[in-house]
């Protein structure tokens, strides 16, 4: 079987780039991971940071349901120490973002992360988000209350605008500055843009222009030359990673990597893959109840699986053996079988 998450380390990168300090904590590097709902649970984040990734944060929590528990919003943040604890946190009332702060702080958080740039409808159709970004001056008043209601260091992660016609990540990355953030992440697309069409990194140079404060660029950042790219095209001072580290949950390390030394080393080989991946679900397996770790867990095999490098055909067959099976151990079976297949095709 896999090694745990705790014993898949990497070491942090060194080289002439410096980390990011966000407050009193000093990165090992510049590449985050990026919150991903129902992606990047707590298995996820501890994989993710042992491969090396400079900073994880936690999915997205609804200030609310945090403060009232509702949806087990509280458990997802209990017994997770990966230093330092950021909490992402999303609302649209000044009081729930408040006292959900504090309470995240009570919970371990060490940093407090402020969710506008969630473009789901489900999200901004309750004046959440992004959608925030349409009222700046009552999006100020959320980052206030959060900022005043917690000694520890606040962010902010947003888009570039609602829609074309209103790109204010300039003027809300200022008026962010000026009541206490410490760090801002733009995706570098409209909320109406959703996922589509290609992230625009130029345009992060504004929100560069008007602050002081570090900016993470984010948004189709995939590997080490996309990385690259984006960092030269913005001006930014990070990047941070969402879809790219789906299957490849040390692509944060690898680009960390990278941009300190200016070498990319590859993926790992693909034994040690298998270990990583077998660890990961693994983990998931023990994380949640014995039906819904195996359903939780079956996204991130077929992405482990898309990424191996393995053929198209051999992928398809696999992903209908191990994506249906209600047999977890066999499922564990069957993902080592699956790149011992792979690495004797390789060879």
């Amino acid at each position: 079987m896999g090694k745990p998450a705790s014993s898949l380390t990497s070491s942090p990168p060194t080289g002439s780039l410096a980390g990011l300090r966000i407050g009193p904590h000093q990165l090992a590097g510049q590449v985050l991971l990026a919150p991903m709902s129902g992606i990047t649970d707590y298995p996820f984040r501890q994989l993710a940071r042992a491969l090396a990734a400079s900073l994880v944060v936690s999915e997205m929590v609804a200030s609310e349901h945090l403060v009232r528990d509702r949806h087990g919003a509280r458990a997802r943040l209990e017994g997770q120490p990966l230093a330092p604890q950021v909490v992402q946190l999303a609302g649209c009332e000044a009081r729930w973002m408040a006292e959900g702060a504090r309470l995240a702080a009570a919970l371990g958080a060490e940093i407090i992360d402020i969710n506008m740039g969630c473009p789901a409808r489900q999200v901004t159709g309750k004046a959440a988000g992004s959608a925030l970004m349409r009222d700046l001056d009552h999006a100020e008043r959320l980052i206030a209350a959060v900022v005043g209601a917690v000694t520890l260091p606040v962010t902010l992660k947003m888009r570039l605008g609602w829609d074309e016609a209103a790109l204010s990540a300039p003027e809300l990355a200022r008026r962010a500055e000026a009541v206490g953030v410490a760090l801002i992440t733009v995706h570098a697309r409209t909320r109406c843009q959703f996922f589509k069409g290609r992230a625009d990194w130029r345009r992060l140079a504004a929100v560069k222009a008007a602050v002081k404060i570090p900016v993470v660029v984010n948004g189709d950042i995939v590997d080490p030359a996309s990385a690259k790219a984006a960092l030269s095209a913005s001006g930014a001072d990070a990047v941070m990673v969402g879809r790219g580290a789906c299957g490849q949950p040390w692509m944060p390390g690898r680009i960390a990597r990278s941009l300190a030394t200016g070498e990319d080393p590859g993926p790992p080989p693909l034994a040690t893959q298998s270990e990583i991946a077998l660890g990961h679900i693994e983990a998931m397996l023990s994380a949640y109840p014995s039906r819904s770790g195996l359903r939780n867990a079956r996204k991130h095999i077929g992405w482990y699986l898309q990424t191996s490098g393995q053929r198209p055909d051999r992928i398809t067959e696999w992903r209908r053996a191990l994506l249906t099976s209600e047999d977890a151990a066999g499922v564990l079976r069957g993902i080592g079988a699956f790149y011992r297949e792979a690495e004797e095709m390789a060879a």
